[in-house]
């Protein structure tokens, strides 16, 4: 029994030293072939240099030419509205009226006491023209010539001051009558027949704007503003703005705007809690399809030539810098530092960095360290996901 036992354990271990010395042998042949591991099979596109245009957007606040706050220049009762809200006036048409009963009053009675100023003057005329022969015969002395004449000035300054209250009086009676001084579309009406309304109330009784033409103020942020000022050309923002083409104008709903406009003016500063600067751009408005404080995106179009393009996929951030991986001519890779001017659909819009001819890595480069050598394999056209495959 125990010798049966012993050769058992003997041709196990026998059989055990073999698989040990099997495997030993094994693992040496897959070091080998580790040794000598395959490049990678990335995706690579080659650059090339063109000219493009980009369209930029900018939110914008639409404003009519001119809004006007219309507001009562006398205190009253108001007596009539002449329009409703939403109606197109005409510049002189009538639209409030206020009880102006004690307003014409005050007028008789200044032109009543303009009267009696006149003959006050005329009184004190007379007298001078009946002192001036006596004094010129020595009858009366000439200190009494002098008082009348003096008199005859009070008086005539005391009408001068009854003209101008007649003047004033006139004036309060016209601002019974609010009429509207230029044309456009009425606003908001807070107010109703018989509201009591002064001069010195803080809300307006509405407003009224000419919209013949609309302004459509956008914010450029101060990075957008030196790309402007370096993208057209002219020694002055005027000039520059004279140069920019024709701009668009994208309504709340996605629709464009039928007719074009041109940006015509700029802020003199920037808005420090924002580090923006505000333009205007400003658009034909005949029909009056637009209104003031409507929305929506001022396009403008910028040109870039002698720009390379690359995909935004195929690009890396770090640091706020942007980085590509160029493959050189022994088809190793290396990241490379690129200057972003803008963005065209899901394109960068490169100056520097890149030159025709140069090659990167279009995907796949996540962990690819400087010098790694890889298999390139030329973009597929028409095969988008093809990055991703590789990402």
């Amino acid at each position: 029994m125990a010798k049966r036992i012993g050769k058992r354990f003997g041709v196990l271990c026998v059989t055990m030293l073999a698989l040990s010395l099997s495997g030993c042998g094994s693992g040496a042949g897959t070091g080998g072939a580790g040794a000598q591991q395959q490049a990678p099979s990335l995706p690579v596109m080659n650059i090339g240099s063109s000219s493009t245009v980009v369209m930029q957007q900018y939110s914008a606040l639409l404003e009519g030419v001119v809004t006007v706050e219309i507001r009562p220049q006398v205190d009253g009762t108001l007596q009539e509205i002449a329009v409703d809200e939403g109606a197109f006036v005409k510049a002189g048409q009538l639209l409030f009226g206020i009880d102006g009963r004690v307003y014409r009053e005050e007028l008789k009675s200044a032109v009543a006491l303009q009267h009696a100023a006149k003959a006050a003057l005329d009184v004190a005329g007379v007298e001078v023209e009946r002192l001036r022969p006596l004094v010129k015969n020595k009858v009366v002395s000439a200190i009494q010539l002098k008082q009348a004449l003096a008199k005859h000035r009070s008086a005539k300054a005391s009408l001068e001051q009854a003209d101008a209250a007649v003047q004033m009086a006139r004036i309060n009676v016209e601002y019974t009558r609010i009429t509207a001084p230029v044309d456009g579309y009425i606003g908001n009406i807070p107010f109703r027949i018989g509201s009591l309304v002064s001069k010195n109330q803080p809300e307006q009784l509405t407003t009224l704007t000419d919209v013949h033409e609309i302004r459509a103020y956008f914010s450029m942020s101060e990075v957008d503003f030196v790309r402007f000022k370096k993208q057209f050309s002219g020694s002055s923002i005027e000039e520059k703005l004279a140069a920019v083409p024709p701009v668009t104008l994208l309504l709340a709903d996605g629709s464009r705007y039928p007719f074009e406009g041109r940006l015509d003016a700029v802020s003199g500063q920037f808005d420090r809690s924002t580090a923006s600067v505000m333009f205007r751009a400003t658009f034909p408005n005949a029909d009056g399809m637009l209104r003031s404080g409507n929305t929506g995106k001022v396009s403008i179009a910028n040109r870039y030539d002698n720009v390379v393009q690359v995909p935004q996929a195929s690009t890396a951030d770090l640091q706020d810098r942007i980085f590509v991986f160029k493959v050189s001519g022994d088809n190793s890779v290396s990241r490379a530092p690129i200057t972003v001017v803008g963005k065209s659909n899901s394109n960068y819009i490169v100056s520097d960095g890149l030159e025709d001819g140069d090659m990167i890595v279009v995907s796949g480069f996540s962990r690819l360290p400087d010098g790694t050598v890889i298999d390139p394999q030329p973009l597929e056209e028409g095969n988008p996901d093809k990055k991703e495959q590789h990402r």
